[in-house]
């Protein structure tokens, strides 16, 4: 049994960084597929009004990622701070047997 004592503050806030950002990616583009199709519904004059959804789109995935951040070291560090009065995490783990790859050594092939 081990015990997950404390996590990197910074490393926890770049994880969830790219994670958020892959999200915004996602939901800025189904944010833009939503725009254009709402467009193509009411004709007329709304080209600014669309220009803004593509800059919105756009900036998804950088807001996503910025707020990612931040909330990822907030939770880390809260993390560690409640691991402090507690313990923290307990993990479990398994060694998993690792495959041999290759060709067998020279002792081995004779025998």
């Amino acid at each position: 049994m081990f015990r997950l004592r404390s996590i990197g503050v910074l490393s926890a806030a770049k994880i969830f960084a790219v994670i958020q950002g892959a999200i915004g990616i996602l939901v800025g583009f189904f944010f833009l597929i939503f725009a254009m199709v709402g467009a193509a519904i009411v004709p007329g004059q709304r080209k600014l009004g669309m220009i803004g959804m593509i800059i919105a789109a756009m900036l998804m995935p950088v807001i996503y990622a910025a707020i990612g951040f931040v909330v990822g070291a907030i939770w880390a560090a809260v993390y560690n701070l409640a691991s402090q009065s507690i313990g923290g995490l307990e993990l479990q783990l398994d060694s998993a047997p690792i495959p041999v790859t290759g060709p067998l050594p020279p002792a081995a092939a004779g025998a």
